[in-house]
């Protein structure tokens, strides 16, 4: 669980990021779901974006994907959101304490 201080700081260096993941209106798919885990491995935050032809609301679909792939939901605006997950193998990301 990431504490305010660590999301703040999370979602100042997101404000520089483009979308990388795009859910359209398949909605949350298996592939999906691996190609987020795959980023979220190399690059530990990536910001997403929920497309217009997508049925659900991007908060429904910001939490669901965040908890399949295990990941913390840093932030929700409009129709794009923050995952972050530190990496297992070589975590780039420093936190705050």
């Amino acid at each position: 669980m990431l504490t305010g201080k660590q999301k703040g700081y999370l979602r100042s260096m997101g404000n520089e990021m483009d979308p990388i993941i795009q859910v359209g209106k398949g909605g949350i798919t298996e592939a999906l779901v691996t190609q987020t885990e795959e980023t979220l491995e190399a690059r530990e935050l990536i910001k997403c974006r929920v497309l217009q032809n997508c049925p659900d609301e991007p908060k429904s679909v910001a939490e669901e994907l965040a908890e399949q792939v295990q990941a913390d939901l840093v932030q929700v605006i409009g129709r794009n959101f923050l995952l972050y997950r530190a990496s297992r193998n070589k975590p780039i990301i420093v936190l705050p304490k």
